[in-house]
């Protein structure tokens, strides 16, 4: 048809149409030629990532799923055992029982932190320009920046017979609700929650406080003008706008609760007797002092899946909105 229609087309303006042609194809050939280039520069840039991730995520992930078919000790040959590891978890109180203490660490670890986090950031946000606000969100941070075996070390202190929390309720009057804390059956979770919440305070009350200073002050202006109180402020602007900070707390606290190892293991390694076992520490104890590495690849994948079930949900919540 092009061929045709320029037949009979005078000789300069079919110069000008075949000139004009090339030089259109010459630009897409010159604009895909430098997506490839730039294709290739991004490609370079992410492939040592892509590499390290797979050495030292993805390998260990699929080896650690292949174990938990064998029953073996680490040293002499392995035996397949097919899904009885798993099967064994569901089963055995001793295998299932850290798995449900996990759960009630979310509570802890998770709620307790985004909650208080949420309602400190919005007074510090009241009065953000004073002193008070800084050395507020010092003292509130700093917990985060102690490492977690020092903090650990330091709550056992604080709760032991003779600590600082059991004098201080002396002082005033209820000691008799004086124990050891972190040694007794019924207060021994309850207490580990607590270190947790401490330290998941400060980085909830940061997040928070960040997605707050983005709402537009005219928002609160034009709510007041309402007839709105501090109370309907919260409700109908903060906390609506400040949903992807809030699903990010919840994502980093619960995985924390579900994955926690190290303040539980400085604090009580798990007792007394198993009231406060945790997967992570029930994992290392199969694996090195048990020598059941398969039950303990197998009860490493449940714990994956299990982050996997809660956090996902968590993450479609929270960008519900937006898509």
């Amino acid at each position: 048809m092009t061929e045709r229609w320029q037949i009979g087309m005078p000789p300069e303006r079919r110069e000008r149409s075949l000139a004009k042609s090339l030089r259109l194809v010459e630009g897409r050939r010159a604009t895909r030629a430098r997506r490839l280039r730039r294709g290739g520069s991004a490609l370079l840039l992410v492939v040592p990532a892509a590499l390290a991730y797979g050495v030292f995520v993805v390998r260990p992930i699929l080896i650690t799923m292949q174990y938990s078919f064998y029953d073996w000790n680490g040293v002499s040959e392995s035996t397949w055992v097919g899904l009885e590891n798993y099967a064994r978890i569901l089963t055995d109180s001793e295998l299932f029982g850290p798995i449900l203490h996990a759960f009630e660490l979310i509570v802890y670890f998770s709620l307790v932190p985004v909650s208080l986090g949420l309602v400190a950031a919005a007074a510090i946000r009241k009065f953000a320009t004073s002193r008070v606000a800084v050395v507020a969100r010092v003292v509130l941070f700093l917990p985060q920046v102690i490492p977690l075996v020092a903090a650990g070390i330091m709550w056992t202190w604080l709760m032991s017979t003779d600590g600082l929390v059991n004098e201080s309720l002396r002082l005033i009057g209820l000691g008799s609700v004086t124990r050891a804390w972190l040694g007794d059956f019924d207060t021994a979770l309850p207490a580990v929650g607590v270190i947790g919440a401490w330290v998941s305070l400060g980085l909830c009350m940061v997040l928070m406080l960040a997605g707050m200073t983005k709402i537009d002050p005219a928002l609160y202006e034009a709510a007041r003008l309402d007839g709105a109180g501090p109370v309907r402020e919260f409700f109908a602007i903060t906390l609506p706008s400040v949903r992807q900070e809030l699903g990010v707390c919840l994502t980093v606290t619960v995985i924390s609760a579900l994955a926690s190892f190290d303040i539980i293991y400085i604090s009580t390694q798990g007792g007394p007797g198993n009231s406060t076992l945790v997967p992570g520490l029930e994992i290392y104890y199969l694996a090195f002092f048990e020598r059941e590495v398969g039950q303990a690849s197998a009860l490493a994948v449940v714990l994956m899946l299990l982050v996997l079930a809660v956090v996902l949900p968590l993450q479609r919540v929270a960008r519900g909105r937006e898509s």
